[in-house]
């Protein structure tokens, strides 16, 4: 089932039919889901992006068509599906603050669970056979080891990691009901900006530490340090930041392997390095020359000490090497996309 290659062209193809295979991005107007489009373009597949724009940027849509409307919608993913003769899908449209899940569980079991069933309920009655996952090392709670691998047991703490993991779940149901094969990603901390510098993050707020501490470095938001006790080497958090583009990477990758073998898996995505909330502080000083001014707060209710991957799974399988692996370029790519877009997609004047 692997995508042959048109002389010339390196786009994938139909064995029967000399045309792209079109993969629908949900949520591809958000972070990670832009840059997987973005991949799947170099790649040589055809893009369609299905959003809402609750969380997305209408911006970021750059690679392909658009189609607004909601993952909780059965007859809209259906005629999305339809419409462009979709090939496979990758699932990014979720809400992921955990503190926010927390708070809000119900937003989360709509969202993240109804809405990712109901895709895949549109692929089943639409015959798309292929379903690649954005899922979270949130699925496996409080590290019983570390580094985590996949076979690490999943007890989420909060109802962000819960609704990943109910979605999981459900995935070999699907499959056994409509035939879809599928493939769960189990990211750590995705981080850094295209390259390129056409996309990058902006989150409304920002919670990842990265932009935060950029923001701060900039004359923004002070940064907070939640926690300076935790039995690690400089008494912060340690975390596994992994690249964007990798991540992106990584999803189309796990789309061709389950395309050719048509058996279901799952992956953690990370580099394997973990970097502690000191570490990052001091890298984006470094990087920027700036300083970066923070204050300490209480440690958050049901942070790890230690988060990193075990990645060695899915640098075997799918043949996939972070191109990113230290932190200072993480940093470099965040700070580039920051100058050029200081008010992320907004322009300067903020409109």
């Amino acid at each position: 089932m692997r995508p042959k290659r048109c002389a010339g062209s390196g786009s994938p193809t139909s064995p029967l039919a000399a045309e792209p295979k079109t993969v629908l991005v949900t949520g591809g107007a958000g972070y990670i889901g832009s840059h997987a489009a973005k991949a799947l373009k170099q790649a040589g597949y055809e893009v369609v992006v299905y959003d809402n724009l609750v969380a997305g940027h209408r911006d970021a849509v750059r690679f392909g068509p658009f189609v607004q409307g909601d993952i909780t919608d059965l007859t809209a993913v259906r005629a999305a599906l339809r419409d462009h003769r979709v090939w496979g899908v990758m699932h990014f449209a979720a809400f992921l603050d955990v503190g926010e899940s927390v708070r809000e569980p119900a937003k989360y079991y709509r969202n993240n669970v109804t809405g990712a069933t109901t895709v895949l309920e549109a692929m089943g009655l639409e015959g798309v056979k292929l379903f690649v996952f954005s899922s979270t090392c949130a699925t496996y709670g409080e590290p019983l080891e570390t580094p985590i691998s996949e076979s690490h047991p999943q007890k989420p703490i909060n109802s962000y990691g819960e609704s990943k993991l109910a979605v999981e779940r459900a995935l070999p149901h699907f499959e056994r009901a409509y035939g879809i094969h599928s493939v769960a990603l189990r990211y750590f901390n995705a981080s850094g900006a295209d390259p390129d510098g056409e996309i990058g993050e902006d989150h409304s707020p920002e919670i990842h530490i990265i932009p935060r501490a950029i923001e701060a470095a900039t004359g923004g938001r002070g940064l907070q340090v939640f926690g300076d006790d935790y039995p690690t080497p400089d008494g912060t958090c340690l975390r596994d930041y992994i690249h964007v583009s990798d991540l992106a990477d990584a999803h189309v990758k796990a789309l061709e392997a389950v395309a050719e073998t048509g058996t279901s898996r799952v992956y953690n995505l990370g580099t394997g390095r973990p970097h502690s909330v000191r570490e990052v502080i001091d890298t984006v000083e470094r990087v920027t020359g700036q300083k970066v001014p923070w204050t300490l707060a209480p440690r958050r209710e049901g942070d790890p000490a230690v988060l990193y991957a075990a990645a060695g799974k899915a640098q075997r399988e799918l043949k996939w090497t972070p191109r990113f692996a230290d932190l200072e370029s993480i940093v470099r790519t965040a700070w580039q996309w920051h100058r050029t877009h200081p008010h992320g997609y907004r322009t300067t004047s903020g409109s």
